[in-house]
């Protein structure tokens, strides 16, 4: 069995295709029957037991999964066979991890990444990357339909929305809603150790966020910053490089 997420539009599709194109992916009928299964049987379990029985028997949906992966309860999880878990990785109640694509390679989180509640990753056929410890908080939402990538010890407040891609074409002379809005201004990458405060959006075009960035709360950041700025405002701007030659001074 394969479904292939430009099912979802086919009117001629049945609601059983277009529902696996959208939650499974390719995969095989008896896989797809298995990770209905778990979900139905401990998706809810609340507590302790319902964590143990997460971590015994979710494992087998994703790519792969390390050790001591916690699961919260009400997780979502689509394309699954294209999300890898490292070791020590936290997903805490109501996140959503959407792998969804094609031939995209999905979702990474590397070892001791943290989720928190009700966060979602979701792709369109592009790829996700959290290195070592990244920490994503509640109520924020990663996107990508090219490349994005979060740096090692990141910490990114609450009610975050970064994106990779998603544009739509305003030249485009078809309604904004049967535009696909796949348009990107290419890869985002956040540097190593950056500090992201509560709702902040950083745009594509942002391009790169360097190593030991400081983005104050509610930003809109539409262009590069630099290794060690702090930048803040809509759009933001910057107001301090704490960069070691900076700090020498």
């Amino acid at each position: 069995m394969g479904c292939k997420a430009k099912d979802i539009r086919n009117s001629k599709e049945s609601a059983w295709r277009k529902y696996c194109a959208v939650t499974h992916g390719k995969i095989a009928f008896w896989r797809v029957l298995r990770n209905e299964l778990l979900v139905l049987l401990f998706s809810k379990v609340p507590g302790a037991l319902g964590m143990a029985f997460r971590r015994i028997f979710y494992p087998c949906m994703f790519r792969s999964c390390g050790r001591k992966v916690v699961f919260g309860t009400d997780l979502s999880f689509r394309h699954a066979a294209k999300i890898d878990l490292g070791d020590g990785v936290v997903l805490d109640d109501g996140v959503m991890l959407d792998a969804k694509g094609d031939d995209n390679h999905g979702i990474t989180l590397d070892n001791g990444v943290f989720i928190g509640r009700f966060t979602k990753l979701y792709c369109k056929n592009g790829d996700i990357r959290l290195l070592e410890k990244a920490n994503i908080s509640s109520n924020s939402t990663l996107y990508s339909n090219n490349s994005l990538t979060i740096g090692k010890g990141c910490m990114v407040g609450a009610y975050t929305y970064i994106l990779s891609g998603g544009e739509y074409d305003p030249l485009d002379p078809h309604p904004y809603c049967e535009q696909n809005g796949m348009n990107t201004k290419g890869p985002l990458v956040i540097g190593d150790d950056c500090w992201i405060g509560a709702r902040v959006t950083v745009l594509d075009s942002a391009q790169k966020v360097g190593n030991r960035a400081l983005i104050a709360a509610s930003a809109l950041v539409n262009r590069p910053v630099a290794e060690g700025d702090l930048v803040a405002g809509v759009p933001a701007r910057v107001i301090k490089n704490f960069s070691k030659r900076n700090l020498d001074n």
